[in-house]
């Protein structure tokens, strides 16, 4: 389904509505606007977005549905904001499924059946689809056409269905674990990355003037420097501390509210949460500083080996805290010197970041 179109809002405008949140969206329109959906809107991923926005313009040129995008990262970086962002921007509806709930054949053959023309078809987590599901997938995104098998046994023959025009977009956190014919079928290929730390700043003044609520500019940085570069995490963080601003009836999120809000979250100032912090100690206390393997230091911790994968795993090694060897997980110094563990540090282990 289409979603409604707004206007980009300037990075002016949006200061000045920082500080009156009469101007905010009622409850119910917030957390919906809180997605961007344009690309205009979209803050960080420059490069992603110029090409973006080429290749769109183009196909809307030419009246052609636009190729098959493949976004991949960790999760949280806006990979389905961007694909309903590209249906917007085409001016085209957005269909929606995740590649678990596409259990039989005739589940994606419905779906493809009923799309308009030049629509956009998401699927989240591609790298989990049904092997004969896949293969149904690259007729259909070739050709645009699905093959059929009628009847049984020597009388059985293949019919071909022809398809409307459309646009899959596949996204992943795991790109590796998708096979080679299915991802050679994308023609656009979009990896995302951590934001910078101004992009998540301008993501707090942005959301903060949807949600009706000051940010003061210390508290904007600490938050900031807490979300783990993840938007995702900054909108939820900024959600909480607001909550913490209503109930103690302040006029703004302060940095003294923050740090304290921040506290009872167990977040630190790294951004770690208190089973980041467990997966750092439980390598360092029970396996030496590592190397450990994944599915022991998941079960050690409690968490599934994807959860660790894909959430914990790639923040900490960004932070350069956790590092991958072939052996499997080790600590670095600065794990040791950020949890006041450096008296357990073994003697003549190497510093990532020297004093």
């Amino acid at each position: 389904m289409k979603m409604p179109e707004k206007t980009a809002t300037s990075t002016d405008d949006t200061v000045r509505n920082v500080v009156r949140p009469e101007n905010a969206l009622p409850e119910d329109a917030r957390d919906y606007a809180l997605r961007p959906s344009l690309l205009a809107e979209f803050l960080g991923q420059k490069a992603m977005k110029e090409n973006l926005a080429v290749f769109i313009a183009a196909a809307r040129e030419r009246g052609e549905s636009l190729d098959h995008i493949f976004l991949t990262g960790p999760p949280g970086l806006g990979k389905t904001t961007m694909a309903r962002i590209v249906a917007n921007e085409m001016g085209v509806d957005f269909t929606e499924t995740s590649a678990p709930a596409l259990e039989k054949a005739k589940d994606l053959v419905g779906i493809l059946t009923g799309l308009k023309p030049n629509a956009v078809f998401f699927i989240d987590e591609i790298h989990r689809l049904r092997p004969e599901i896949e293969e149904k997938l690259y007729i259909a995104m070739e050709d645009y056409e699905l093959d059929f098998v009628i009847g049984q046994g020597p009388g059985a023959r293949t019919m071909r269905l022809p398809l409307k025009p459309f646009t899959l977009a596949g996204a992943t956190t795991k790109a590796g674990m998708v096979s080679s014919p299915l991802i050679s079928r994308f023609g656009i290929s979009c990896r995302f990355s951590l934001y910078e730390s101004s992009d998540i700043k301008a993501i707090i003044r942005r959301s903060a003037s949807i949600l009706g609520v000051r940010v003061d500019d210390d508290a904007a940085e600490l938050l900031s420097r807490s979300s783990r570069f993840t938007p995702r995490v900054t909108n939820r963080l900024l959600r909480r501390m607001r909550d913490y601003a209503q109930i103690r009836k302040l006029p703004s999120i302060t940095l003294n509210l923050a740090r304290d809000g921040l506290e009872r979250l167990e977040i630190d100032g790294l951004g770690l949460e208190r089973l980041d912090r467990e997966i750092l100690r439980m390598i360092i206390e029970r396996y030496g500083g590592g190397p450990v393997g994944a599915e022991t230091l998941a079960i050690s911790v409690g968490e599934s080996v994807d959860t660790l994968e894909d959430f914990y795993e790639p923040y900490l090694i960004q932070a350069g805290l956790l590092q991958r060897t072939p052996r499997g997980r080790t600590v670095t110094a600065l794990a040791y010197k950020h949890l006041n563990l450096e008296a357990k540090r073994p003697a003549g282990s190497p510093r990532l970041f020297p004093d």
